[in-house]
């Protein structure tokens, strides 16, 4: 398993965004991961054991990704954003600036994006405007096309709507977790120090963001898209009927891989299964690496 851990710092228009990163001992020349956590985390989200397999940022090094977390604007290190100016447009838009000079610092050649939750709506957005790094893949998990009315979704955003607000981790568990025989209750316990204050204002914009914006960004997203659902999401409805909904708004991406991760909660890659969607995640960007490798000019670079 990786052990080292970097803290970085990026300034992108007089913001600070922090992030976390681990990368193999020696270069192997794969993708470097940029993973995007949801509300109520920090980038600390990305290393969290579920199980005795490791967080996704143990098995991302393992299999020769450099990866880097970012804390996104609000949580971690980053600068906070005033209520009114809190959008996941302009996430997005910081956020990929950011991508992008990590991606500069080191000398990637290709970027893979990952993003749970809120931060899967993001790397979405961030896809769907034309970033300016070389993307080859996304992968957007705990986040689809139907949030149920009258949900755990709704209740949250109810909250007030100018407060940033920390909320108690029994509250949290209940909705992040799925049943009890899904998860272990050490990786509950560590999963906690991933928990952050929320600006409510996310939280708010959530729900509404698969009427609002996935039906504009989901066609201009130009690069493979994969998409898991937890089997006992709280949050989002998870049916194949809604799978195959989300999947389908994706005209222009080369190939689309949606799926239910059974056995799994909200927080998906804190269950004990969470460790088999790292690696359908990780075989998915190896498959985005080969796709992206045929359409490579003749003669270009790696």
């Amino acid at each position: 398993m990786a052990q080292q851990r970097d803290l970085l710092t990026f300034e992108v228009d007089g913001h600070k965004i922090t992030a976390l990163a681990a990368a193999p001992a020696e270069p192997t020349g794969k993708p470097l991961i940029a993973a995007l956590h949801g509300g109520t985390y920090t980038a600390r989200y990305f290393d969290v054991a579920g199980s005795s397999e490791g967080s996704f940022l143990d098995t991302a090094v393992a299999h020769g990704h450099p990866v880097v977390a970012f804390d996104r604007p609000g949580y971690g290190g980053s600068t906070p954003f005033a209520p009114d100016a809190n959008t996941f447009a302009r996430h997005a838009e910081l956020l990929g600036d950011a991508v992008a000079q990590a991606a500069a610092r080191l000398t990637a050649d290709a970027v893979f994006l990952v993003g749970h939750s809120i931060g899967g709506m993001i790397a979405l957005m961030i896809a769907a405007g034309g970033p300016g790094f070389p993307l080859i893949g996304v992968s957007a998990t705990g986040m689809g096309a139907v949030i149920p009315p009258g949900g755990a979704a709704e209740a949250l955003g109810s909250l007030p709507p100018d407060e940033t607000v920390d909320l108690p981790y029994g509250e949290r568990d209940s909705v992040m977790f799925g049943p009890a025989h899904t998860r272990t209750p050490e990786a509950v316990e560590r999963a906690h120090a991933s928990y952050a204050p929320v600006p409510v204002r996310e939280l708010v914009q959530a729900p509404a963001w698969p009427r609002e914006h996935l039906p504009h960004v989901a066609p201009n997203v130009r690069v493979p898209v994969h998409n898991a659902l937890a089997e006992f999401d709280a949050l989002w409805s998870s049916g194949p009927q809604n799978v195959a909904r989300f999947a389908g708004l994706f005209t222009a991406a080369p190939f689309v891989d949606a799926g239910v991760a059974r056995g799994t909660g909200h927080c998906i890659d804190h269950h004990t299964l969470g460790h088999a969607l790292h690696l359908r995640q990780l075989a998915f960007a190896e498959e985005c690496a080969q796709w992206a490798a045929t359409r490579r000019p003749a003669g270009a670079g790696t």
